[in-house]
C-alpha cells in the first residue's frame, strides 16, 4: 500500500509512474474519497465542539428551564454525529478497498519498459556446455530413467500433476535440504518452517490480493488459502509488530510446497515438469531499514546467484523493466538458469525489494530507539531457489550420451552418495 499523503500531495508524479507499470489504479477515486473523508471528519469536528461548549453550558444552568432548549438541540447534534460517524466508516471502506488495489511505484532505478521484451541482461556466469551429443529435455529423460512419472501423476490430480519417483524425488529432496543448509550456514538465514495455508488476512497483507484471487486455492469453509509462495507467511511473520533497529536485518529462509491456479497457453511452455498447480520453493525474505534495503536486495540476488554458481550452471541476472514489475515490487531481478535440454533460459529466482508497501499493510514497523517514533520496514524476497526448474537444470545439464545423469558434487552428501542417476 503507499502513503495516502505522497498520493495527496503527488498526484500526477503517481500517475505517471503507474503509467509506465502498464497498469491502471483508482487514483482519482482515492483523491475524491480522501477529500469526502475530510470534509465528513471537519463537520464531526465542528459539531463535537458545539457539543462539548454546550455540555459545559448546560451543566452551567443545572435545573434552569434555560437548558432544556440545549438539551434538544445537542440530542439532535448527536443524532447528526451518529449519521456523520458511519459516512465516515462508509468512505474509509471504500477508501481502503481503492488503496489496497494500487500498485507499488517502481524505484528511480528501474527502466522504463512496454514489457519483458524490454528487460535488461546484467551479467551472464558460466559457459554453456557444449555437448557432442543430442541433449534430451527433462521429459524424456525423467521417464526413461523411471524417476519422473507423468501419467500416474495425471492419473491422480489431472493434468500438471507428476509423480517423482525413486532418485528423481531424492535428488529434489537433496536440493532442498542443500539449498537450506546453505543459506543458512553460509549466508546467514535463520531457517523458517511456516504454515502452507493462511488467513485471507496474510494475502492481503503480501499483495497477492486482491489482484490474484483467481491463483489461489481456498477453502471457503475454514477460511484457509493454501500459499503460492513462501513469501505469504513470512511477510506476515511479524504483522502488527514493533521492532527494535538493533534486530535488523532479520534473514529468513523458508522451504515450502507452493500450490497455485496456472492460466497456462498451448506451447512448449506447458511441457514437461515446468509449470504445475503443485511445487517446492526455498525462499529467502528480509526486513531490513529503509536506508539498507538496496544493499540487502543485491545480497540477496548474489545469494540466489550462489546456487546457481555452487551446482555449476550457467545463469544470467535480468533487470525487470517497468512492465513487468509485477503489482507489489519496487524494483526486481531474475535469476534465469540454462536448460541444454528444453533449449531456454529459465527463471528460478525473482528478487524483489518491496520497500514499505508491504510493511504499510501489515503495520510492521521498527523503532530506532527508545521513545522514537515508528517507521515502517523494507521487505524483500526472493526465492533461492525454485523447484522443479532447478532440479530440470540439473538433470538437463548434466545428462551423459547414455542418458544417465551425474549428480553435482554438492549435492552427494545428500544423496547418500550416489554420483550418477543410470
Amino acid at each position: 500500500m503507499l502513503d495516502l499523503k505522497w498520493i495527496r500531495e503527488k498526484p500526477e508524479q503517481v500517475r505517471a509512474a503507474i503509467a509506465t507499470l502498464q497498469i491502471t489504479a483508482p487514483i482519482d477515486e482515492i483523491l475524491a474519497l480522501d477529500e469526502q473523508r475530510r470534509s465528513l471528519l471537519c463537520e464531526v469536528e465542528v459539531l463535537r465542539a458545539r457539543r462539548n461548549k454546550v455540555s459545559k453550558e448546560i451543566g452551567r444552568l443545572r435545573g434552569a428551564p434555560e437548558a432544556e432548549p440545549l438539551k434538544d438541540e445537542m440530542r439532535q447534534v448527536g443524532q447528526q454525529i451518529k449519521a456523520l460517524d458511519q459516512q465516515v466508516k462508509d468512505v474509509e471502506a471504500r477508501l481502503h478497498d481503492a488503496m489496497m488495489n494500487v500498485p507499488n511505484l517502481p524505484h528511480e532505478s528501474v527502466p522504463v519498459g512496454v514489457d519483458e521484451s524490454e528487460n535488461v541482461v546484467l551479467r551472464t556466469e558460466g559457459e554453456l556446455r557444449l555437448f557432442d551429443f543430442e541433449p534430451l529435455p527433462h521429459w524424456d529423460l525423467g521417464p526413461t530413467l523411471d524417476i519422473i512419472d507423468f501419467e500416474r501423476g495425471v492419473k491422480m490430480s489431472g493434468t500438471r500433476f507428476y509423480v517423482l519417483k525413486g532418485l528423481g524425488a531424492r535428488l529434489q529432496r537433496a536440493l532442498i535440504a542443500w539449498m537450506l543448509d546453505l543459506h543458512v550456514q553460509q549466508h546467514g538465514y535463520t531457517e523458517i518452517y511456516p504454515p502452507f495455508m493462511v488467513r485471507e488476512e496474510c494475502l492481503w497483507v503480501d499483495g497477492k490480493l486482491p489482484k490474484f484471487r483467481g491463483n489461489v486455492y481456498h477453502d471457503a469453509e475454514e477460511d484457509f488459502w493454501w500459499i503460492g509462495t513462501a513469501e505469504t507467511p513470512l511477510t506476515n511473520l511479524h504483522r502488527g509488530e514493533i521492532l527494535a533497529a538493533d534486530v535488523l536485518p532479520l534473514s529468513y529462509v523458508a522451504y515450502t510446497a507452493c500450490f497455485r491456479r496456472e492460466k497456462m497457453s498451448a506451447g512448449r511452455d506447458v511441457r514437461g515438469i515446468k509449470r504445475g498447480h503443485q511445487f517446492d520453493k526455498v525462499e529467502m525474505f528480509k526486513f531490513t531499514t529503509p536506508e539498507s534495503s538496496y544493499d540487502e536486495l543485491e545480497k540477496i540476488v548474489d545469494n540466489a546467484e550462489d546456487v546457481a554458481r555452487l551446482l555449476g550452471i550457467p545463469h544470467r541476472v535480468v533487470l525487470m523493466c517497468t512492465g513487468d514489475l509485477g503489482f507489489v515490487a519496487a524494483k526486481k531481478y531474475d535469476v534465469e538458469i540454462w536448460t541444454p535440454g528444453c533449449q531456454e533460459w529459465l527463471e528460478v529466482s525473482s528478487v524483489s525489494n518491496v520497500e514499505a508497501f508491504q510493511a504499510r499493510r501489515g503495520n510492521i514497523r521498527f523503532r530506532r530507539e527508545r521513545g522514537a517514533r515508528p517507521e515502517y520496514v523494507h521487505t524483500l524476497n526472493g526465492s533461492g531457489l525454485a523447484l522443479p526448474r532447478t532440479l530440470i537444470a540439473v538433470m538437463e545439464n548434466y545428462q551423459q550420451p547414455d542418458g544417465s545423469i551425474v549428480v553435482p558434487e554438492v549435492l552427494r552428501p545428500y544423496m547418500g552418495g550416489v554420483g550418477v542417476i543410470r
